[in-house]
């Protein structure tokens, strides 16, 4: 097998990015993103697409992705850990919805366990992805170097791979969205948005404001409020917000008298069941789903017209991502004393605090920008086939993971309703799919098509404003068939691996392209130096 970290670290020491001898590194699979996608893809490429070389290129210096980077008091999934955990890899902790910490313990783990780890190169950005037709290869132009470095001056080298694997997730890892706030240079307080936490904030005893209400916000309101004075939480409008067990119980039975892989196995089909019906149901009978979240909310707070004027959204459950909030921690906050919630807009930000529309001045110390995140299509690769760009937002994705006008090109988006672990597993399961598929058939590339022309539709399908935003960015998907992402594990664990290939995917067969013969595989020499060549 090919040494990857030699060929993921290639670099070169000048702009023409010339890799050893002037010969480009190869690698079978490259997977952009070592987060909790691509050490799942790395866990699929090992066991049902072996024998091929692989390397997984992070442009951060850890593992991790989300869960390394955002550091905010009280972070945590929003999903359980069964299913948003892996299938192979059983979820042992006793919290159901689980820290920060936890998740990336777990996610480092799993990747030291099956070797995955030593697939990893760091500090490695793509920059750049050009399809050959005639070689039936990408070559990627990567750049290497810790950006939290100030003065470092990247550097560049070249690798090429058949098969190139997005992994990266949709948003902008080095930029939050921050909305202008009129006035915010006249504030004497800090200004932090949760994306990029200062490990050094102390907000014990001070006044905290959160901006927003969405999952972040509800997340950090019931964290900071045990040492604040105050948190509170402004927002222009409400959200849907749901009460979850922090434990499961039934997984706790299920645990104590099952063996692990088998116990894992049933409580990840129950929740699967519950959360996949329950979406249904907001979808099928919304005025039944609203009653229901508003029932449970007034039910812990005990004061109607706080839940009509604070929690009682204008769209229906599910048009935008519920916020699950465990043990009701959120609520049982404001029932406390020590957080409350504002619904009114801003009109400016003043020294000491902010300025509403109403007159109200809302003093703080700290304010928070829970605004929301900035969508950025598959880390910001650019592709292009034989020099020309591929503009996204004019292709469609088949089965949600590959892209027309992209040979031998997948991505990883998970589901916005439900785990997203549960969509990105089956992505990587599809991957290796392909991978046989044209081995069994000695096809040098796929690509998909449409037999017929299909309806648009936005790739992410949902109103939140953060999504809105960018979504334009994006490629579409279709109406019907493999064309349409339909959020919908049950159908799509069935499709994902029994559709016919053939009849969707354009096959060019190794014979019509052109390659230079293989030589000897890349390693690393004394010097970290790429020694050899690839293919």
């Amino acid at each position: 097998m090919t040494d990857v970290g030699a060929v993921a670290g290639a670099s070169s020491q000048d702009d023409h990015i010339d890799n050893a001898e002037g010969v480009d590194a190869y690698v079978d699979v490259v997977v952009v993103g070592a987060g909790l996608s691509g050490i799942g893809a790395g866990y699929r490429l090992q066991t049902e697409s072996p024998g091929r070389s692989y390397a997984i290129l992070e442009a951060r210096d850890a593992i991790g992705g989300t869960w390394d980077l955002f550091r905010y008091p009280g972070i945590r999934s929003d999903s359980d850990m069964f299913t948003l955990g892996y299938p192979f890899e059983p979820w042992l902790e006793a919290k159901a919805i689980a820290d920060g910490p936890s998740i990336l313990r777990y996610v480092r783990e799993t990747a030291a366990r099956h070797g995955i780890d030593e697939h990893i190169r760091f500090n490695t950005k793509v920059v750049a992805a050009d399809w050959s037709t005639e070689a039936a290869l990408w070559t990627l132009t990567l750049e290497h170097g810790d950006g939290a470095v100030p003065g470092s001056t990247p550097t560049r080298s070249v690798l090429r791979c058949q098969f190139l694997y997005s992994c990266t997730g949709y948003y902008d890892y080095d930029r939050g969205h921050e909305p202008v706030l009129p006035g915010i240079d006249s504030f004497r307080g800090q200004v932090v948005h949760p994306q990029f936490w200062p490990e050094d904030l102390d907000h014990e005893g001070k006044r905290v404001v959160v901006i927003g209400s969405g999952a972040t916000a509800v997340t950090l309101v019931p964290a900071m409020a045990d040492k604040a004075e105050s948190v509170t939480m402004l927002q222009r409008t409400p959200s849907w917000i749901s009460p979850v067990p922090g434990r499961d119980k039934i997984a706790d039975r299920l645990r104590r008298r099952l063996p692990a892989g088998l116990a894992h196995q049933l409580i990840r089909t129950k929740n699967i069941l519950f959360t996949t019906g329950f979406y249904q149901f907001c979808q099928r009978r919304p005025e039944a789903a609203r009653r229901l979240l508003l029932g449970l909310t007034t039910r812990i707070l005990g004061d109607e017209q706080l839940v009509a004027d604070h929690f009682t959204p204008s769209y229906d459950p599910w048009d935008q991502r519920l916020c699950a909030v465990p043990d009701a921690d959120f609520f049982k906050a404001m029932k406390r004393g020590k957080a409350h919630v504002v619904t009114e807009h801003i009109e400016t930000v003043v020294p000491e605090g902010l300025r509403l529309e109403s007159g109200r001045l809302l003093e703080a110390d700290v304010i928070v920008t829970a605004t929301g995140l900035q969508l950025l299509a598959f880390g910001g690769i650019k592709p292009s086939v034989d020099g020309v760009p591929v503009r996204l937002r004019d292709q469609f994705v088949w089965q949600g993971t590959m892209i027309t006008g992209l040979p031998n090109f997948a991505v990883c988006i998970g589901y916005t309703n439900a785990s997203w672990t549960l969509r990105a597993d089956l992505s990587s399961r599809l991957v290796c799919r392909v991978l046989n598929y044209m081995d069994r058939h000695d096809y040098a590339a796929v690509e998909p098509h449409p037999d017929r022309e299909l309806e648009e539709r936005p790739l992410i399908d949902l109103a939140a404003g953060y999504v809105k935003r960018s979504i334009d960015s994006f490629p579409r998907q279709g109406d019907r068939g493999v064309w349409r992402v339909r959020q919908n594990y049950l159908i799509d664990s069935t499709t994902t691996m029994r559709t016919r290939l053939a009849k969707t995917l354009r096959s060019t067969p190794r014979s019509a392209v052109r390659r230079e013969e293989p030589v000897a595989e890349p390693s690393a020499g004394p010097d970290g130096e790429l020694v050899g060549a690839g293919r």
